[in-house]
């Protein structure tokens, strides 16, 4: 499929699956060519055929986030076809459990996909960004980052660290026309969840949802779409006198439960 010099790229990790294969397949919609990183390929090529089957644009690439020298072949690659316009950091994984709960191993792996991750992705894209003097950032932080959640001891480290990097790229690239904001979902229902339910509670699976879902003021869990109607929103001109915010999508946990 041509592309047409005034088309928007967007690059989102962690596309295969959840919020970023929503994301992916939400921007699609708006004729923007969606770049799809993820770990597995398979998975990342899923979405591209979601999307190219109803006549949108993308790609599929595989990346290991963590890995510095895999995101700069990668950027190198891509670069060399594609001026990325919009980068979504999505890619992301958790850990259920408090300090004494959390082995070195837990921490370091959440560090390197978590918070090195985000760091690999936007050093990789800043300079190309700042040659264009425009340019977008969403990173996917968490309600994590803002209130204390009983058991997330390594993952809200690693959220926060991803909401104060949100600011300081926002306030470093203010003159180079690059905006930077983060989204903090609170719970939505993802594969994630229907996966900690089978392993966990699997006598109880249905109790344990309506448990997790009542956890929200509002009732129930949030969609990935909700999240991605965010992103869109964020990425777009509408969005242009907005930068280094956090956007709760928690049906009201941080504000109203207490």
């Amino acid at each position: 499929m041509n592309i047409k010099d005034n088309t928007k790229i967007v690059l989102v990790t962690g596309g295969g699956s959840g919020i970023g294969r929503s994301i992916c397949v939400r921007m699609a919609r708006k004729n923007i060519k969606v770049l799809v990183v993820d770990i597995d390929h398979n998975a990342a090529q899923e979405t591209v055929d979601i999307i190219t089957n109803t006549n949108g644009m993308a790609e599929a690439y595989s990346a290991d986030v963590s890995n510095t020298q895999d995101i700069i072949s990668l950027f190198n690659k891509i670069n060399q076809q594609h001026s990325i316009d919009i980068l979504i950091n999505n890619a992301g994984i958790a850990h259920i459990g408090n300090i004494e709960q959390t082995q070195e191993a837990d921490l370091d792996r959440l560090y390197q996909i978590n918070v090195k991750g985000v760091y690999n992705c936007i050093s990789a894209v800043i300079d190309q960004m700042k040659l264009k003097k425009s340019g977008v950032i969403i990173n996917m932080a968490s309600i994590a980052a803002s209130v204390g959640i009983a058991d997330r001891f390594a993952y809200s480290m690693t959220k926060g660290a991803v909401l104060t990097m949100t600011y300081s790229v926002a306030r470093d690239y203010l003159a180079y026309g690059i905006r930077c904001n983060c989204i903090s979902p609170g719970r939505v229902h993802t594969p994630f969840v229907d996966n900690f339910l089978e392993n966990n509670y699997p006598d109880n699976k249905a109790e344990m949802f309506e448990k997790l879902s009542k956890s929200q003021p509002i009732g129930r869990m949030g969609q990935p779409d909700e999240i991605a109607a965010m992103v869109e929103y964020l990425s777009s001109d509408a969005a242009a006198f907005i930068t280094g915010s956090n956007f709760p999508i928690d049906g009201g946990f941080v504000t109203l439960n207490n």
